[in-house]
């Protein structure tokens, strides 16, 4: 049996343009699962760009945030494979934190959201 494939002229569409309803409903959700909690966003915006940040850093950056609410947020992203945790073995300890390649991807698509929440229409505009 041959390949269609290899017949075709033209790029075979991704999986992802298939996506029922369902299918697409339970992908955010667990985008949302991933990004969930008052400070995620605030902490990758802070390493967007390749920044490499150590833990007393990213504390200062966030004024708003308790130590152990940052440890949390850090080690709930290090754990879904968003954010890399560089231990270097030295007196004092010294920790940083930096994103991984498939965390700095997220960059376009909250730059995308940031956008859309700027462009928000006035109420007297609305439909």
């Amino acid at each position: 049996m041959t390949r269609t494939d290899k017949k075709v002229r033209y790029p075979l569409k991704s999986k992802d343009a298939f996506l029922t309803p369902a299918d697409g409903a339970q992908g955010v959700e667990n985008v949302l699962r991933i990004l969930e909690g008052r400070w995620k966003l605030v902490i990758l915006f802070h390493l967007f760009g390749g920044a490499v940040l150590r833990f007393s850093e990213l504390e200062r950056a966030i004024p708003g945030i308790s130590q152990k609410m940052l440890i949390q947020q850090l080690r709930q992203m290090e754990s879904d494979g968003i954010v890399r945790r560089i231990v270097h073995h030295q007196v004092p300890p010294k920790v940083e934190y930096c994103l991984t390649e498939w965390g700095q991807a997220l960059c376009p698509a909250l730059d995308a959201l940031l956008t859309w929440a700027i462009n928000k229409p006035d109420a007297d505009q609305a439909p």
